[in-house]
């Protein structure tokens, strides 16, 4: 078996990424727009067409102009007339509303296309992974490597939306993969390549950020435990020398990355306006602000804005120093039946354990507990073997040499974590994509190189048949869950339609099933004309059976639904006429349907600071009739409900 697929292992790679190029085509279609892409596709649409980076300047141009690319070919209307242009201060989300839903323009053609480049992107990431994976430990790793990735659920429900979370954890391996063969060897063939590809993640998510402190303490500790050459007379002359070459050649790789951030930031925004981007300056960071933190970063970023060449320095900054804002100021998030607007401690880990497959979590334990053995033999082994000829420190110096990519990979594995569970943003799982690409390497890693190294060969064969059965429970899993896989949760959890009693906003809900409500409703409609009635089963397509239960109108169609949505879709593009705007505390509650998102629902019931008759307590006392995809419930309030309501 083994010498078959590492025979045919181009074949499988290739069936693994058309797997979730298909998926990801798919769900990139039907997924209607989540939040964000409101806000991130607009944006890109306006620094390729108009060169300009008046809207969301919160996130570097990379990916919002690899997804505008698509766009600019379609001859798309966009207003920039109108006051999210003209005199609004980032008016991003109008943006979005005018480009999708208000100009004539085709929004679901829009979407969908602007996906499409982030889909590709996710292949390619793919495709390093493996060859990463195989470099590591050959290609059994590799494709091990690859199949956590690509079957993962949680990449396969992000990796089609128009976002910096999938782009920053794929550029951030990458920019990983060239430093490391710079350490390694440190050429300016290498230093140059490493350079461009730290300006790459830099493009794509200021949270790159972090990779400096890692990549600067790997630059000094691997040069002091560098090998010495036979000839050299003086370890410590040599030390120095080392030390100061990766120092050197490593600020001038910075330096570089900078440059390269320059001209990618002056090409996105060489028509912007000085007073405009002076008057973003003011509107986030006031020179009146009583912070002296506020004012400095309004001084520094003005004085930059003055000059067209450190301009494109001044948007990278506002940039950052937003990010820095926003994460410092927190955001409401619900979590396990609680409502906050301060961080979770236990946020992450349990999302964690509750999003990650079960056999992805098997899978992952296995290899930490293979590599804590390992490593504590390896330490053990240091000291008792530690002599005046060869003192621990030496043979830790060693320890460290052969271990650096997997010992660099751990570290920015446990600081990203450290930082996500410390940090004030309760918003999703994605914001632990960047650990993720590490933790398929490391984990394809330890497992195949543990199997392999058994002399024993029945004892090896058995431990890679285990492996191949745990990651083929892995696949099936994932496949099983279709399409629901921005909102999966394990079967612990109670799977993606229970998950959002856990957490909601993008873990659960981001606004991606209003295509699907639009579906249902026709849907329903066209039982209730044949006055289908899905309890008695009786004269009633099956096709109906599922639509509702119980059926609360058959013979009656829906002429309005009150809709509570959160996300990015318009309601109007999609609904039509047939909706009424409703939020938890509108009274008095009306005779009729309810369609309420998840994010909204569970927010409004559990927020101990609104009074029941200002929130959605009341859909406790009512079975929802559907659930429309995973994040959209569906309520009918009948008059004898109504009563018992209004009597409760």
């Amino acid at each position: 078996m083994q010498k078959f697929i590492e025979k045919k292992y181009k074949l499988l790679v290739g069936i693994i990424l058309t797997f979730m190029l298909v998926v990801s085509l798919l769900n990139a279609w039907w997924d209607s727009a989540i939040f964000d892409e409101t806000a991130h596709i607009p944006a890109g649409y306006s620094y390729l067409t108009m060169h300009d980076m008046r809207l969301n300047p919160e996130h570097p141009p990379l990916l919002k102009d690899l997804a505008a690319l698509p766009l600019v070919f379609m001859n798309l209307k966009f207003d920039t007339t109108q006051k999210f242009w003209t005199t609004d201060v980032n008016g991003q989300w109008e943006a979005g509303h005018n480009l999708f839903w208000q100009m004539g323009n085709d929004a679901d053609q829009i979407i969908f296309w602007a996906r499409i480049p982030i889909v590709l992107l996710s292949l390619l990431f793919g495709l390093f992974i493996f060859k990463w994976g195989k470099e590591l430990s050959g290609i059994l790793g590799g494709l091990l490597a690859l199949t956590l990735y690509a079957f993962d659920p949680n990449i396969l429900g992000h990796n089609h939306f128009v976002t910096t979370d999938l782009g920053i954890a794929g550029f951030m391996m990458i920019s990983f993969y060239y430093f490391l063969k710079f350490i390694k060897d440190p050429t300016w063939k290498n230093v140059t390549i490493g350079g461009f590809f730290l300006a790459v993640v830099q493009l794509t998510k200021f949270s790159s950020i972090l990779l400096l402190p890692i990549f600067g303490l790997v630059a000094i500790i691997y040069p002091l435990v560098k090998r010495i050459l036979d000839e050299e007379k003086s370890v410590f002359l040599f030390k120095l020398k080392r030390l100061g070459e990766y120092l050197g050649k490593s600020i001038i790789a910075l330096a570089f990355s900078l440059l390269v951030v320059w001209l990618f930031y002056a090409f996105n925004n060489y028509d912007m306006p000085k007073e405009k981007l002076a008057e973003t300056i003011n509107f986030y960071f006031s020179p009146t602000d009583t912070n002296i933190k506020t004012i400095y970063t309004s001084k520094v970023l003005l004085a930059l804005n003055q000059t067209a060449l450190f301009r494109p320095l001044s948007e990278y900054f506002l940039g950052i120093a937003m990010v820095f804002k926003r994460v410092a100021g927190g955001n409401g998030a619900y979590f396990m039946g609680q409502v906050s607007g301060t961080a979770f401690p236990a946020y992450f880990p349990t999302v964690f354990a509750f999003k990650e497959p079960l056999t992805m979590l098997l899978l992952m334990i296995l290899a930490i507990l293979i590599a804590l053995q390992n490593n504590l033999k390896t330490l053990i082994g240091c000291l008792k073997n530690s002599t005046q000829k060869s003192p621990l420190f030496s043979s830790l110096g060693n320890y460290l040499r052969h271990n650096i990519e997997t010992l660099s990979m751990l570290f920015f594995i446990f600081l990203y974590a450290y930082i996500s569970i410390t940090g004030n943003l309760n918003i999703g799982f994605r914001h632990l994509f960047p650990i993720l690409p590490f933790a398929y390497i490391l984990t394809a890693k330890v497992i195949i190189d543990f199997c392999q190294k058994r002399k024993n060969r029945p004892t090896k064969i058995t431990l890679l048949s285990i492996t191949f059965i745990l990651a083929s429970l892995l696949v099936i899993e994932t496949i099983s869950a279709y399409p629901y896989y921005m909102s999966y949760f394990n079967p612990i959890a109670g799977g993606a339609k229970k998950g959002y009693n856990f957490a909601t906003d993008s873990n659960a809900d981001w606004g991606q099933d209003m295509k699907r409500l639009r579906i249902w409703i026709d849907e329903y409609n066209s039982c209730a004309k044949i006055k289908c009635d899905a309890n008695s089963k009786f004269g009633c397509p099956s096709n109906c059976y599922s639509i509702a239960k119980p059926f609360p109108t058959p013979g009656k169609s829906i002429d309005k639904i009150r809709v509570d949505y959160f996300g990015g879709a318009d309601i109007k593009y999609y609904i039509k006429d047939e909706y009424i705007m409703w939020y938890d505390s509108k009274r008095p509650l009306e005779v009729g349907w309810y369609a309420i998102s998840t994010n909204f629902l569970q927010g409004s019931i559990y927020d101990k600071t609104k009074k029941d008759q200002d929130s959605y307590r009341w859909t406790r006392n009512i079975k929802p009739v559907y659930q429309v995809g995973t994040s959209i419930f569906i309520y009918y309030v009948s008059v004898e409900d109504l009563k018992r309501l209004n009597q409760g």
